[in-house]
Order: structure tokens, then C-alpha cells, then sequence
């Protein structure tokens, strides 16, 4: 028999691991603060705990899908009693300073611990898609590797318990900015009359086509390492005058122009800053401390 389980935390995400390391035959053991959330997973055949403090004696491997790091002290502060010897996993969402914070404080009890940012939505958990950041003692991940690959392909970053979040805030970073960037071109587009349901597949080809068009211009992430930009296809000037106009046709529009304004202002830094010539891999050097202080337009 697969190693038992112990889950708290019944959102979307936790029901969607509960059913994966069901199906992978590990007795799974769940809490929630709201039982009835608790319904799905039992009629699976997952077992209800009464109280964290019997949801902990459940298991060695105790999971956590919570909204931040502050739910884990809220629910299992009272019991820190029944931390001892246990192996926590904590796949909430918090900041890494949180994070590094949350592993000491749960070691202070006896716990051991590992941080994760899953990098799928809830019904891809489980999946060959489904991929798991971790971070903290290398041997503890591969302690607890059945039942964490039940969930996603796990990847360990380093002993750092805070690196997983990093990672998985920086993704987050991505991809917030991007759906922020999906509708705010679909309300430039509805200025003109383009209504949202046409707009959105001409937009996903330019997203969905990103990652082809890095790779025909080069290596970004070796020139930013390097910190060599050569401007051979493209420049600091060239992509900075593009985001001029994006500001200008959003004001035009009466479409608020917050976001791209946040983007010509690296590009201006830059500019400013005589790397006009540059890639615009360039305009990182406004978004490092203390470089590009001041580069953001004040809100």
C-alpha cells in the first residue's frame, strides 16, 4: 500500500490533489474549516478528520492547500503539540521571506518542511502536464516523491526554502501580466468597434507565438547573464517608440493606459540611460534595485 497521506485544505486545488493520490492508492486523511467542502473527496473514499490535531496523527506526509502561510499558524498553531516527526508541504501561495519564516517556525516544533508552487490550475493536477516547484532538504522530497508525483512532476531549486515561492511568484509575475495585457488590448480593440469574441484569437496568436519568436532572435536569458544586448534585430529606440504609440492609441481610445505607460517608462529609462541602441532585453537594468529607481510612472 501507497504511504498515507494527511491533506488540509479544500479549495479547488486541494480536492483536485485529493483525488490524484486516491487514484494512486494512498490512504488520504483530509480537514477542512468548512466540512462540507470535505463531501467530494470522502465519497472517493477519503477519510474526514474531526480536528488538525487528528488529521496530523493521520500521517508522516501532511499537505497544506491554504490561501497563505498565515492560514498554516491559524489552524495549526493550537496543535503545534503534534507537529513533531511529521513532514509538512506547504503549497500555499505566500512571499519568500514567508516562506523561509514558515519553515523555521514549523522546525521549532519539530516538523520538517517543504515549500511548493504548483504550476498548473486544479484540473490538470495529476496530469503528465502538471510540474511542482520545491525547495528545502533535498532528501525529504525524495522521502515523500510517490505521493508528491502524484500531483505534479516535482522540481527541486535548492535547500533555500524560499526559492520555490521565488519561482513560483515570478511565474505568476508572467502570467498575471499577461492576462492583464489580454484585456487590455481587448478594450483598445472594442474602441474601434472590434467586439471581444474577434478580438481574442488574433491576440492569443501574438501570445501563444512569444516563445518562437524569443528563440529566432536569439538567446535573451544568456545575453541578460552576460549583460550583452546586442540591438542586431531589435532596439531599446525601436521597441520603445512601439510602446509610445500603445500609450497614445490607449489615450486616444479613453482606455486606461496604466499598464503600457509602466512599460514605455522602462523603455525611456533606458533610452535616457544611452542604451537607444541596445536590445530591449536593456530594459531590465530599470527593474533591478537600485538601478531603476524611479523608472515606473508614480501611480
Amino acid at each position: 500500500m501507497s504511504a498515507p497521506v494527511t491533506l488540509i485544505g479544500l479549495g479547488p486545488m486541494g480536492q483536485a490533489m485529493v483525488h490524484s493520490l486516491l487514484r494512486e492508492g494512498h490512504p488520504v486523511t483530509v480537514w477542512n474549516r468548512t466540512p462540507s467542502r470535505a463531501a467530494d473527496v470522502v465519497a472517493a473514499g477519503a477519510a474526514l478528520a474531526a480536528t488538525p490535531a487528528e488529521a496530523l496523527a493521520a500521517s508522516k506526509l501532511v499537505i497544506l492547500s491554504l490561501t497563505d502561510y498565515q492560514a498554516m499558524y491559524d489552524i495549526l498553531g493550537p496543535v503545534t503539540e503534534a507537529l513533531a516527526g511529521r513532514t509538512l508541504v506547504n503549497l500555499s501561495s505566500d512571499s519568500p521571506d514567508r516562506t523561509r519564516a514558515g519553515a523555521a517556525w514549523a522546525e521549532a516544533h519539530g516538523a520538517r518542511f517543504l515549500t511548493g508552487g504548483v504550476m498548473t490550475p486544479a484540473p490538470m493536477v495529476g496530469t503528465e502536464a502538471a510540474y511542482v516547484y520545491y525547495s528545502g532538504p533535498a532528501e525529504l522530497l525524495e522521502s515523500a516523491w510517490d505521493a508528491l508525483a502524484a500531483i505534479g512532476t516535482p522540481q527541486h531549486l535548492g535547500e533555500d526554502p524560499g526559492l520555490a515561492q521565488l519561482m513560483y511568484q515570478a511565474n505568476l509575475d508572467v502570467f498575471l501580466t499577461s492576462l492583464a495585457s489580454l484585456l487590455h488590448a481587448t478594450a483598445l480593440l472594442e474602441s474601434g468597434g472590434i467586439s471581444a469574441t474577434s478580438a481574442m484569437p488574433e491576440l492569443m496568436r501574438t501570445l501563444a507565438g512569444i516563445s518562437e519568436m524569443l528563440e529566432v532572435g536569439g538567446n535573451p536569458g544568456v545575453e541578460i547573464e552576460v549583460g550583452e544586448h546586442p540591438g542586431h534585430l531589435s532596439t531599446v529606440t525601436m521597441m520603445g517608440a512601439t510602446a509610445d504609440h500603445v500609450v497614445a492609441a490607449s489615450d486616444a481610445a479613453g482606455v486606461d493606459s496604466g499598464l503600457p505607460a509602466a512599460v514605455q517608462a522602462y523603455y525611456t529609462w533606458a533610452r535616457d540611460h544611452g542604451h537607444g541602441g541596445d536590445n530591449w532585453t536593456r530594459i531590465i537594468d530599470a527593474m533591478r534595485p537600485g538601478e531603476g529607481s524611479g523608472a515606473t510612472p508614480a501611480a
